[in-house]
């Protein structure tokens, strides 16, 4: 597995955590708070997200395919962009455990 594939996955998983919080935070201004410019903002941020997501889904699919996760691993990482902070967590144990990995499956460099 290339190190660019966790890449893509960890940066997508950014994005959505991101745009997830965000999205708490617009519905949180336009429900409880009334405020008046939230609406147009939850409408932009809900949009990016949603189509930002299916980004994530697709890289974290690819991830989990070259990493041969089984099924619940692999629904576990896909459903994370979808619980607010989640995707940070499940990204952070993700990144550790294919580091390690990558790290062990790179041939050894000599210096001389």
């Amino acid at each position: 597995m290339k190190k660019s594939v966790l890449t893509r996955y960890r940066v997508m998983a950014y994005v959505t955590g991101v745009l997830l919080v965000l999205l708490c935070f617009c519905m949180i201004g336009k429900y409880l708070l009334k405020l008046d410019g939230a609406d147009g903002a939850t409408q932009v941020v809900s949009i990016a997200h949603g189509w930002l997501y299916v980004l994530y889904l697709v890289f974290a699919f690819d991830l989990g395919s070259k990493a041969k996760w089984p099924v619940g691993k692999q629904l576990w990482v896909l459903l994370a962009g979808t619980v607010p902070t989640a995707a940070f967590f499940v990204e952070r144990r993700i990144s550790r455990e294919l580091d390690a990995k990558v790290q062990r499956d790179a041939p050894a460099t000599v210096k001389v």
